[in-house]
């Protein structure tokens, strides 16, 4: 399995983050463009690959993580404590046979991200 792939956790719940908005941006003339957008679905997860492998290229992409509206719409919390924005993760597919899996960890006060398997 080549292409990109991601799903996002509520590490402050510790459970998947359904309904968040992920766009999908590649890197043109030292310009961001983006692509689409896709939403998780109830196991934090988009319901296809972000990019499939046929459409994977050597460059430059930028997936922004809608984390904002997800806390800003839990119950529980106040709309000020929250510290990150939307995640924004960069990163470069150098090899178009590799799967690129990127997931994010967050909570209203922190994110993380890795290459995932």
């Amino acid at each position: 399995m080549a292409g990109i792939s991601t799903h996002v956790l509520d590490a402050d719940r510790g459970r998947p983050a359904p309904g968040i908005r992920i766009d999908l941006s590649v890197k043109e003339e030292g310009r961001w463009r983006m692509v689409k957008s896709l939403i998780t679905n109830a196991d934090g997860r988009t319901d296809g690959p972000v990019l499939p492998a046929a459409e994977a290229e050597v460059r430059e992409y930028q997936l922004e993580f809608h984390t904002d509206a997800y806390f800003r719409a839990r119950s529980g919390r106040e709309t000020d404590e929250a510290f990150v924005d939307n995640a924004v993760v960069r990163f470069s597919i150098f090899d178009v046979k590799q799967h690129y899996h990127v997931p994010l960890l967050c909570t209203p006060g922190s994110c993380t991200t890795y290459r995932g398997s």
